[in-house]
């Protein structure tokens, strides 16, 4: 059944997989954002996403069934992630309920499951908005994108060693394409069995450890392996050492968070959790699509794929 949807974040890569695969799916798409992801067959409306009002001159010049937001602050700084991921998103809400709208698909982050950074409390915030408001919702949490790791191919090619966090083995995931996600967040305007549920979704298995990701890179290019271990408690002592100097100087308690991000995410598997074992489980991840991240690994070192990372880029 095709729908009128208004699609927020379409200029990033997954937003713009999302897009195509709602035109792709024969659904009738608006865009609304500060630039024009110039996709054929897709209408745009030029707007701030924190700018009530012109966000309600959106919603009042044409009727939407749907809104599929794949928005997100670009670094995760505090102050970015309240007006983004929590206050823009709180107002794309009340405009939605204002003008009618029954649904709303949200894309999010497999980390809420376990927050303790300033982006995921208010991600979380808004989900919990989100399921209080009365429209049909889904909440879909990826775990890694191909882009998220793949940062380290530049380095490799220079004869540089892959630097990994511990032994490499401590986190794994189950990365996902742009493709597959966009499709598993088109399809769930019209799929009923996933309304109202929190839909955790990892790209084909097996689930694999950094380690595995630098020794396929490796493999790839001709080269032996060689690896650089960077210790955790290195990442402590940096975030604190920021959050210490941010007492004087504001812009490095930024700093100091993007520290805590970093030590996160090598801490921390992007797998489905498990409370009552307390531990990660990579067989009960869902897995959804057909795009495997070692083929794309091999697409890059040919040349025939890239992956820009922006703002969110570790390495």
């Amino acid at each position: 059944m095709a729908a009128r949807v208004l699609v927020f974040g379409s200029t990033g890569t997954a937003g713009h997989a999302t897009t195509r695969a709602l035109r792709d799916a024969g659904h009738d798409v608006t865009c609304y954002g500060r630039s024009d992801p110039a996709i054929d067959g897709v209408r745009f409306h030029p707007g701030a996403v924190t700018n009530p009002a012109q966000l309600a001159t959106a919603f009042a010049q044409k009727s939407y069934d749907c809104v599929v937001s794949c928005l997100a602050s670009r670094t995760g700084d505090p102050a970015d992630a309240r007006m983004i991921d929590r206050d823009a998103h709180l107002a794309i809400l009340a405009a939605a309920k204002q003008a009618n709208v029954e649904c709303f698909v949200l894309l999010s982050a497999i980390c809420l499951q376990k927050p303790r950074l300033a982006f995921q409390h208010e991600k979380r915030a808004f989900e919990t908005a989100l399921a209080d408001s009365g429209l049909t919702w889904s909440i879909v949490r990826p775990t890694a994108f191909f882009k998220s790791v793949c940062g380290q191919l530049d380095r490799l090619r220079e004869g540089k060693p892959y630097l990994m966090f511990g032994d490499g083995t401590r986190t794994a995931c189950k990365p996902i394409s742009d493709g597959d996600l966009g499709r598993y967040i088109a399809d769930c305007v019209t799929d009923r069995s996933r309304a109202n549920r929190i839909l955790p979704i990892g790209g084909p298995g097996p689930a694999v450890t950094p380690r595995e990701m630098g020794a396929e890179l490796f493999r790839l290019l001709g080269k032996p392996p060689r690896y650089r271990r960077v210790p955790l408690n290195l990442l402590a002592s940096i975030e604190t050492a920021l959050r210490l100097g941010g007492r004087v100087l504001p812009p490095l308690a930024a700093r100091a968070e993007f520290a805590a991000i970093g030590r996160y995410y090598a801490t921390e598997s992007m797998l489905l959790w498990d409370p009552a074992a307390r531990r990660y489980d990579a067989d009960a991840t869902p897995e959804t699509g057909t795009e495997h991240l070692f083929d794309f690994y091999a697409r890059l070192v040919a040349g025939h794929a890239d992956a820009p990372r922006g703002d969110h880029a570790v390495f």
